[in-house]
């Protein structure tokens, strides 16, 4: 059976049943016959590659099948796990047609569309709210606002813990970084850090001249290639690949905040760490079978856990080379300023008074190291990539691209450059970032909460150890929500919908989440997106290569980014001199 997916293409009915490969038939007095005495069994795991080679399932996946460890124990844990579920009569959820024995659901997720698109059909079928299985492990998906109110108002603190992952063990210094750490007192403690003292407004305001510099070279870079081009070529424009300037800007920024170190260009120190920060985050968004089929954890299949050990060593001689400066500089000097502190000097100075105790399970540079690295994670790819997103969707909508520029003509000028004090007067350029924080949100689905304890759920009854998933990209283009909910329109944000925001509290509309485990950098995160954008647009006329549309095909991973790079065409648009200062 065939059903119309969001974007009006066909896709297969999850569960639906073929002639070759009916794995659910029968009466349960037969299935349960089946399974005790082999015979069924024997069936299904003949099955399962070959089930496995059509649903395009990453390597690891199918490497399973292949161990004489699964072939031993996966039979008996499936029948013991099928008896002790036997008779539970509780009112649950809708669970999804389709889960195959030990792995569940997760043959849905293997293939070429992203997840959270899979998940947003199934919504279609199942409603709402329903449940699916990863592995051994129960999901609930949720694309609603009323219900992801309930689960992140009544429900916060049940869910406001995180499931344990291999990623976070061997990448995020054991659970200490704060966005992956379960729920309890060391995380309390850092995250008040991290809220006070770090992403408070007052501290992003004081450490605004670094995006302030850091974005004015960047552009300079733009101008400068520009001049070259002309001269050399004679073209009155320059391409120039987008992405890569985004990512590479918010880099220096990102860094510099948080260590006070500045990657040139040409700088083979630079160019090394984005090429491990990249992979870091990669891998930090890679399933690993263990994670879901947890009787393979040390088998290390697809390799995965080998790479991420190195990976982390490799960022960790990064962040503990800037560590070691910062402590240098520290005592060799007097107090900084308190405007040029960086996080590393915050931290220093912070649990330089505090007791081992007071943070339990973690030495004191192990806890700046995590914090730093958490900084790091949240704002290099969620940044650049919700810009890159912002002027893929203006490219494509010449007229709303020229709106903004009138806009910043009209409140600034083209005498002097755009400063953050001009965002308040900025209300269409406000528009645009939400309406591309909609459409494309840093993350499609929300960072997996775990329940601590039995709670219940839009009337259903969830079990302790639920993980909750929020299909942020199937909720913000709800048609009952939003009028045509897959169009770039910012004017809504101006009219019928000019009083929802992104910091949590309108539900219809999460980007950063929401509750106890909300991002607590959304006002870094917002000022970067603004105060770069405007100087983008007021700086340069902005060109797309050719008459064909900008693609706008996703990547898979942690975050969600093109997948493809943003080759644009540039023109500066103020006066020469304009591009010379701070130089």
């Amino acid at each position: 059976m065939k059903t119309r997916d969001g974007d009006g293409g066909d896709v297969e009915e999850p569960g639906t049943k073929t002639k070759s490969l009916v794995i659910g038939y029968g009466s349960r007095r037969r299935q349960k016959r089946r399974c005790e005495d082999g015979d069924w069994w024997s069936q299904i795991w003949r099955l399962l590659p070959t089930a496995f080679q059509l649903f395009y399932l990453p390597m690891a996946f199918r490497q399973v099948l292949s161990t004489d460890f699964q072939l031993l124990h996966l039979p008996t844990v499936f029948c013991l796990r099928k008896r002790v579920n036997k008779g539970k009569k509780s009112h649950e959820p809708p669970k999804a047609k389709g889960a195959w024995p030990i792995i569940g659901h997760l043959h849905l997720l293997g293939g070429s569309q992203p997840p959270h698109k899979v998940l947003g059909n199934m919504a279609e079928l199942y409603g709402p709210i329903f449940s699916i299985n990863l592995g051994v492990h129960q999901a609930l998906v949720v694309s609603n606002k009323e219900i992801a109110k309930e689960c992140f108002t009544t429900n916060d603190k049940v869910f406001a813990s995180r499931p344990k992952s291999v990623a976070s063990e061997l990448m995020a210094y054991d659970y200490a970084m704060v966005g992956l750490t379960p729920y309890g007192e060391y995380w309390r403690q850092v995250r008040k850090i991290v809220v006070l003292e770090l992403l408070s407004q007052r501290r992003v305001e004081m450490l605004g001249h670094v995006r302030v510099s850091e974005l004015r070279a960047s552009s300079r870079e733009i101008y400068e290639a520009w001049v070259s081009n002309k001269e050399t070529k004679g073209l009155d424009m320059v391409k120039v690949d987008m992405k890569q300037w985004f990512g590479n800007m918010v880099l220096n920024v990102v860094v510099r905040i948080i260590s006070g170190k500045r990657f040139s260009p040409d700088d083979e120190e630079g160019v090394r760490f984005q090429r491990v920060a990249r992979r870091f985050f990669e891998l930090l968004g890679t399933f690993v079978v263990s994670d879901f089929i947890p009787y393979v954890k040390g088998l290390d299949l697809g390799g995965y856990e080998k790479e991420m050990k190195t990976i982390a060593k490799e960022m960790d001689d990064f962040i503990e080379g800037w560590l070691e400066e910062n402590k240098r500089e520290k005592g060799a000097s007097e107090k900084k300023h308190e405007g040029n502190q960086v996080f590393m000097d915050v931290l220093i100075s912070i649990l330089e008074g505090a007791s081992e105790g007071d943070f339990p399970g973690f030495d004191h540079d192990t806890i700046i190291k995590a914090s730093c690295l958490a900084m790091l994670t949240a704002g290099l790819d969620t940044t650049s990539g919700t810009l890159t997103w912002a002027l893929s969707l203006l490219l494509n909508n010449p007229k709303a691209l020229q709106v903004a520029q009138d806009e910043i003509d009209e409140h600034v000028g083209r005498e002097r450059p755009v400063e953050e004090s001009d965002m308040k007067n900025l209300a269409y350029l406000e528009a645009v970032i939400k309406e591309t924080l909609r459409l494309y949100p840093a993350a499609s689905l929300s960072v997996p909460h775990e329940s601590m304890e039995d709670c219940t759920i839009s009337g259903y009854n969830i079990p302790k150890g639920t993980r909750l998933l929020v299909n942020l990209w199937k909720m913000h283009r709800d048609p009952d929500i939003w009028s045509d909910p897959n169009e770039f329109q910012p004017e809504r944000f101006l009219t019928s919908q000019k009083d929802i925001d992104v910091k949590g509290k309108h539900f219809e509309l999460l980007p950063f989440g929401s509750g106890r485990r909300m991002c607590p950098g959304v006002y870094f995160a917002l000022q970067a997106l603004r105060f770069t954008l405007a100087t983008l647009l007021q700086q340069f006329m902005l060109r797309r290569p050719s008459n064909d549309p900008i693609d706008m095909a996703e990547s898979s991973g942690l975050t969600t980014v093109r997948a493809t790079p943003l080759e644009v065409l540039l023109a500066p648009r103020l006066s020469n001199s304009m591009y010379q200062i701070g130089a």
